[in-house]
């Protein structure tokens, strides 16, 4: 039976540091985009998606860090926040930045 609750605790563990890492990339990638791109991909202000990505980063550390096992509701509002940015918002305002997007090698498609 310990070996069960080991087993579960490592496996929290592991998804709560996959978790921790998708919220870090969305709050590094929120950073380095400029405040004007928001507006033009007529998305919610960069303020809110900082304090939303930063939210997200300090439960996901939290969670990290006083990992008791289980997988709670905080940490479940955060990962999908993380995720919405990274699925909507990002390539949102990476269209009107002028970086990403649909670029073959002989030009957009």
């Amino acid at each position: 039976m310990d070996l069960v609750l080991a087993v579960q605790l490592f496996l929290y563990l592991a998804l709560g540091l996959v978790a921790l890492g998708i919220e870090v990339w969305a709050l590094s990638d929120c950073l380095r985009r400029p405040k004007t791109a928001f507006e033009a991909a007529f998305k919610r202000t960069k303020g809110f998606w900082l304090a939303l990505t930063g939210g997200a980063v300090v439960v996901g550390l939290l969670s990290v860090l006083g990992s008791r096992g289980g997988f709670n509701l905080f940490q479940l509002v955060a990962i999908i926040a993380a995720c919405v940015y990274l699925a909507d918002v990002k390539p949102a305002v990476s269209q009107t930045t002028g970086r990403g997007g649909n670029y073959g090698p002989y030009g957009p498609w």
